[in-house]
């Protein structure tokens, strides 16, 4: 907040320099002094901010100037800083989400109808949480648990047939936790019982949701489709 206040007065040092006359008008706003000035030309700042942050449809401006000024005219902030950073990092979390929906429309009704259709495949077990797989390779062995680490050789594709990522690629099995995984992936794991290899299609919900990884072919909202082959099951030490 200190950072945010000297920003501020900074930007308003600045107009104010910059604003020497008065009787200015803009946009039929009359601006009779410099102090008028620099209060509207910091109005268009932070406007122009909401607008690029494409909050400005949904913003309470009334609500916004009270916080000013209850903010700068009390010795004491009315919120604590702690409440202010979880509520806006929440919030506009939630709003990235629902404009990336908007965004990714049409590929998000593109994988539920993938996942509907490949339910109707024949071998293909559909679970309550939404996974689905299908058994390639029969094993009877013991199955891993969460506490687990297991080495797996996997292969992973979007629905389209686009290929991610693959341990067969890099000529390395793959080694982590059960429970360090995404949850369609720790579901799926903890299923197959040892030397046994399956096909696993992971709804976005149990993989990476909206936050696709950076520098990844996965974009957001997808299917991610597998097999997987489950090499060895080592229990926590």
């Amino acid at each position: 907040m200190k950072n945010l206040r000297l920003i501020i007065f900074f930007i308003a040092g600045m107009f104010t320099i910059a604003s020497c006359s008065s009787g200015q008008q803009y946009a039929g706003t009359k601006l009779k002094t410099k102090e008028d000035t620099v209060s509207y030309f910091l109005g268009i700042t932070y406007g122009s901010s909401l607008k690029q942050a494409e909050v400005d449809k949904i913003f309470n401006y009334d609500a916004f100037a009270k916080g000013i000024v209850d903010a700068s005219k009390s010795d004491t902030m009315p919120v604590s800083e702690i409440e202010i950073n979880a509520y806006l990092s929440m919030f506009f979390e939630e709003f990235q989400e629902d404009q990336l929906k908007i965004q990714y429309e049409d590929y998000i009704a593109e994988n539920k109808a993938f996942l509907d259709a490949n339910a109707k495949e024949d071998s293909v077990v559909s679970l309550p949480s939404g996974l689905q797989y299908k058994i390639l390779e029969v094993s009877a062995g013991p199955q891993p648990v969460d506490t687990d680490e297991v080495k797996v050789n996997y292969t992973g594709w979007l629905i389209d047939g686009t290929k991610f990522d693959s341990s067969y690629d890099r000529g390395e099995p793959a080694v982590f936790p059960v429970n360090a995984v995404i949850p369609g992936w720790s579901e799926a794991i903890k299923l197959m019982p040892l030397g046994s290899k399956w096909k696993v299609w992971i709804p976005e919900d149990m993989a990476y949701g909206s936050m696709a990884p950076e520098g990844s072919q996965i974009i957001p909202f997808s299917t991610l489709v597998f097999e997987i082959e489950l090499l060895e099951i080592n229990p926590a030490q």
